[in-house]
């Protein structure tokens, strides 16, 4: 089936389904074929033409060894250092157990009784992204959570994060002002429901240094006040945010949102060596008591096309890409902000389930510690019951965190996502804890009950209620 085209230097990829002959220029075209249906790849003018296309095109996928993703990149080397980095980050030794596989028996080898946690977490090194995310176009989405549900990824600042049996949640307390009592109240209200042990995280209003620096230092204020096992952070731009550090503020994580080709990365004014003096800079700052995971990224997929840096690539291999660049900084936190950027990329709740089953699973196989903003846009074919159904697969799927956001409409972004009481459903339905240093303090504050994982009643001289940090 496999036809060499001497004057490109690529392979061609061809299958007969149902009396038509398919043909696939290459790799490339052969994953955006593939591709479960979504808008944006449509925009993009990638996608399948029919379903019969999408399926000849799964099932030619599914023969391609894996070792055609190490020789045929889909971006070249010279023109994108976020393919460098994938070729000069593979392990060739941590590669050899799956190396002579193609796509299909690789999937199969993902869903043996025999592949568990630990033989995934060693081959990790040894995947690329392309990999990842052309197993994950012939999965089912009952194989994406089954398979990520296998996967710990286990990282530490001031508590421990993706322990088994444990849901974290960003606390994400924005204002359209950046209103400190607004934004105080909000913490609150997210700490009284057993949330912020992933991170109390505000997206500010404004990337302005002095307003990012008013932030940082009520956050910190009420961590340091009630001695608070988590980590904060104002998700500015890097630049900003180093500009923090330069003038002494209290940064605990460094956030960027990253891309999947060096050209989407420089439209976000970012490229690898920043992001590396970056995480130096917060690493000597050593805020962390546990661990000095200090990096938290936001990914999405469609975020390449928006900025027209695509490269003919369909938008879940390039979000897979963004996973490489993740992987580099050793993060804290990688949260897939599934449904955010719109219905021109994923168009309804059925594409944004879709979407966030395989980031979580391509994340979590790249070994990264993976959380997911279950959210939609307003303009979107979606609505909560799309989105908790997603909240409750990748609860089962192992998830690391998920927001928490006050009534689950974030009221500066605008846009819906999950609230706090979404996250004690999961917990209770799956029987997920908090972090255990977080859980302590829960416990110690009264918030939750001695008795187990459970909300203790709120007292009207509650200490937080009564405090003035927060007040």
């Amino acid at each position: 089936m496999l036809k060499f085209q001497a004057s490109t230097g690529v392979m061609a990829y061809h299958l007969a389904l149902g009396g038509t002959y398919h043909t696939f220029a290459n790799l490339r075209t052969l994953l955006a074929k593939a591709s479960p249906r979504r808008s944006g790849d449509e925009l993009a003018g990638v996608a399948a033409a029919s379903a019969e296309e999408r399926v000849a095109a799964q099932m030619r996928l599914a023969e391609v060894p894996l070792r055609a993703f190490l020789d045929e990149p889909l971006i070249p080397a010279e023109e994108d250092e976020v393919t460098r980095l994938i070729l000069e980050r593979h392990d060739p030794a941590a590669f050899q157990p799956v190396a002579g596989m193609c796509v299909g028996e690789f999937r199969e080898w993902l869903l043996r009784y025999e592949t568990d946690g630990a033989a995934l977490a060693a081959v990790a090194p040894g995947l690329t992204p392309e990999m990842v995310a052309a197993v994950s176009k012939i999965m089912g989405n009952q194989d994406l959570v089954l398979a990520a549900q296998k996967v710990r990824v286990t990282t530490r600042f001031r508590n421990t994060l993706g322990l088994p049996g444990r849901l974290s949640v960003r606390v994400q307390p924005n204002h359209p002002t950046d209103d400190p009592r607004g934004i105080a109240a909000s913490i609150l209200d997210g700490l009284l429901y057993g949330c912020g042990d992933a991170v109390i995280g505000i997206n500010p209003a404004t990337d302005d240094p002095a307003a990012c620096a008013k932030l940082l230092r009520l956050m910190d204020r009420i961590i340091t006040e009630y001695a608070i096992p988590t980590q904060s952070c104002v998700l500015a731009h890097v630049t900003t945010t180093m500009q923090c550090m330069e003038r002494g503020e209290p940064v605990d994580l460094v956030f960027q949102s990253i891309a999947g080709t060096e050209a989407a990365n420089r439209s976000f004014g970012i490229s690898l060596e920043l992001l590396r003096e970056a995480r130096g800079m917060a690493l000597a700052l050593g805020r962390g008591t546990l661990g000095d995971n200090v990096m938290y990224f936001e990914t999405g997929q469609g975020s390449c096309l928006s900025a027209n840096a695509h490269h003919g690539c369909d938008q879940q291999t390039l979000e897979a890409r963004a996973y490489a660049v993740a992987r580099e900084f050793s993060p804290l936190l990688v949260n897939t902000v599934v449904g955010f950027i719109g219905p021109e990329y994923l168009y309804d709740g059925k594409q944004i389930i879709r979407a966030g089953l395989e980031d979580h699973f391509c994340g979590k196989l790249l070994g990264l510690p993976m959380g997911c903003d279950v959210c939609y846009t307003n303009h979107a074919e979606a609505d909560q019951d799309d989105m908790d159904t997603l909240l409750t697969l990748l609860g089962v799927g192992g998830v690391n965190f998920i927001m928490g956001v006050p009534g689950a409409d974030d009221i500066m972004l605008n846009y819906q996502s999950t609230s706090f009481h979404d996250s004690h459903y999961l917990r209770q339905a799956l029987g997920l804890r908090p972090a255990p240093e977080f859980e302590a303090w829960l416990e110690r504050m009264k918030i939750f009950a001695s008795r187990g994982n459970r909300l203790a009643p709120i007292e009207r001289q509650h200490a937080l209620l009564a405090s003035a940090a927060v007040a």
